[in-house]
């Protein structure tokens, strides 16, 4: 790490030791090749390999565990009822061959041991059920925790590592059911943010001091989304926000509270308590609209970013605004 400069950070030495140790083919791989063509190990890089390569192995390797413990409690449960069938077959059969000798004309001590026989097997009936009862509810028990277990997996597998909320993948699934809301009628809006200078503190300040500026933005969009909202990490110092119930003027509303938000949080070095300045961040919305793709409310929403951006940043720009109309007119 020291040789190709990379920042000993934990999040780091996760990734060096899963290339150390070998265990996770696709890190090995990418740094393999990259240190012998001795290519520099970017923030962004190493950003791109935790969250493609760590998560989804760990992922991976929680899934392995939950459908072993699936498979081996069903197998035992099996066994438990395959013996219960054979006690009950057992059981059934004692009761037809006592209803066989009941109609013979029995003497009173054939039928008081017979009675004796029948209450010794009910009883074994019982204990066997019982016992029946008890180790289907450990069973359960042991389902209901591998149900919990692979929730976990579920959520780790939808939520971006360094910031805690929803990631790309997630914010994908979230873009299907909104436009399966749109078509059925119902208001979702689209924003697009991005932080402004994000490669100046970078830069500046180091890649932790970035990492800590995408976990800043993180929060506040968190703080402002509830219900049925997602907010997402779409993908470097980009997010995505989607409003399911929202029109534009509720979206430009809400993207408003965030953008000031954003605005008044004092970004400080943790090591030292140093203020390194204030964080900005650009929005751009769009409204879904009957026949929408997702390529298509994305592109309007970054477009409306990209106005933002280029009319003084730090603001949120919303389609129809008529500064786009003078952009595009630039631009053509």
């Amino acid at each position: 790490m020291g040789e190709c400069n990379v920042v000993p950070a934990p999040e780091n030495f996760e990734l060096f030791y899963a290339y150390a140790a070998g265990e996770n083919p696709g890190v090995t791989q990418v740094i393999g090749a990259m240190v012998a063509a001795k290519k520099p190990f970017t923030p962004e890089i190493l950003s791109d390999l935790r969250m493609r390569c760590l998560s989804g192995a760990r992922a991976a390797r929680a899934m392995d565990t939950v459908g072993t413990g699936m498979s081996q409690t069903i197998d035992q449960v099996l066994v438990k009822l395959e013996a219960a069938a054979r006690h009950t077959e057992a059981y059934s059969s004692t009761l037809s061959a006592a209803s066989g000798e009941l109609s013979a004309g029995q003497s009173p001590a054939d039928l008081r041991k017979l009675v004796e026989d029948l209450i010794g097997a009910t009883r074994a009936m019982e204990s066997k059920t019982k016992a029946l009862e008890s180790e289907l509810q450990k069973s359960s028990d042991q389902v209901v925790e591998l149900r919990g277990a692979l929730a976990d997996v579920r959520k780790e597998t939808m939520t971006d590592p360094l910031t805690a909320i929803a990631n790309r993948k997630a914010f994908d699934a979230a873009m299907d059911a909104a436009l399966m809301a749109v078509a059925k009628g119902d208001n979702v809006s689209l924003m697009m943010c991005d932080i402004d200078h994000f490669k100046k503190f970078n830069d500046s300040w180091g890649h932790q001091t970035g990492d800590q500026v995408l976990r800043l933005v993180a929060s506040c969009l968190s703080e402002n989304v509830k219900g049925r909202d997602t907010a997402a990490r779409y993908g470097g110092e980009e997010f995505g926000v989607l409003l399911r119930g929202a029109s534009i003027t509720d979206a430009a509303r809400i993207a408003e509270q965030i953008r000031l938000a954003v605005q008044g949080r004092k970004l400080v070095k943790k090591s030292t308590g140093t203020t390194l300045g204030t964080i900005t961040i650009s929005i751009g919305i769009a409204q879904f609209k009957a026949g929408d793709t997702a390529e298509s409310a994305i592109r309007l929403a970054d477009a409306c970013l990209y106005g933002a951006k280029q009319n003084g940043r730090n603001m949120v720009m919303s389609e129809g605004d008529s500064r786009m109309v003078t952009l595009e007119s630039t631009a053509a």
